[in-house]
């Protein structure tokens, strides 16, 4: 039950704008054409409900306003995405906010800096049903993959 990048359409919630560039040229790299960027945690389920399907939410935990763990709270209560792939992208990669992802409710974790090579693969990965748990080259631990399918 997986989709295809260039079928799937993603929303990055993203507050700094070199991060936003690198995902987005990542994603494009994959194929992904539907996109969209919000730079807050504020109003991301209205962001989400404009969207015509949302398959993808890479979600950064600090972000003005409302932080990404308030955002997924918020995206969990609502029928329409209590079950779409949302993913923590954050610089804060250590094992407790890895744990502290899980308990909210995120299907993955990518610590910052963002590794493009494996990023590419983590996406596939998480477009196909699995997740992802990677604490990146500035966390503790590496990559811990997941296949849920």
């Amino acid at each position: 039950m997986g989709i295809e990048p260039s079928d799937a359409y993603v929303l990055v919630v993203e507050d700094n704008l070199h991060n936003y560039l690198l995902i987005t040229r990542l994603l494009s790299f994959l194929g992904i054409k539907h996109q969209e960027w919000k730079r807050s945690g504020q109003h991301v389920l209205e962001m989400a409900d404009r969207m015509p399907r949302v398959d993808l939410i890479l979600l950064d935990i600090h972000l003005p306003y409302e932080d990404g763990y308030e955002a997924v709270n918020k995206l969990r209560n609502s029928l329409r995405f209590a079950h779409t792939r949302i993913v923590a992208v954050t610089a804060d990669a250590t094992r407790a906010n890895m744990q502290r992802a899980r308990k909210a409710g995120f299907n993955g974790f990518i610590g910052k800096p963002i590794d493009a090579n494996r990023f590419l693969d983590q996406i596939r990965l998480i477009l196909q049903g699995g997740e992802v748990w990677d604490l990146g080259a500035e966390g503790a631990s590496g990559y811990e993959r997941s296949t849920s399918l």
